[in-house]
């Protein structure tokens, strides 16, 4: 199967980091870690997105942070859901499943239909 394209994973992001916080808190490089272990390696979230996203989830509300210790020893933000974010997690599960459904009742229908 080939890799997602960019621009999937980055329409997506901020869904695949609400969700994994929602397990707890991590810092940054755990949250990619984490998305691409629970999509077995086809999810990769390069640093050069995840970081940005994660200022911006900031910045808005949906995360907060603070200063700790990673299991390697080093000091690394940690970061977690705030309830607005628990409540944007909530809205973007509900956009997203909407969406696929949609998605699937059109390859449904064509294949029903053998337009393949």
């Amino acid at each position: 199967m080939p890799a997602p394209k960019p621009d999937l994973l980055r329409g997506t992001l901020d869904l695949l980091v609400l969700e994994v916080l929602r397990a707890g808190p991590l810092h940054g490089y755990a949250i990619g870690q984490q998305i691409q272990r629970l999509s077995d390696d086809l999810l990769r979230v390069e640093q050069g997105s995840l970081y940005p996203a994660l200022y911006r989830m900031h910045r808005r509300g949906w995360l907060r942070s603070r200063w700790g210790t990673a299991s390697s020893g080093r000091r690394a933000r940690i970061y977690s859901l705030t309830g607005v974010g628990k409540r944007r997690l909530a809205s973007e599960s509900a956009a997203w499943r909407d969406y696929a459904e949609g998605v699937q009742r059109v390859l449904e229908q064509l294949s029903e239909h053998g337009d393949s």
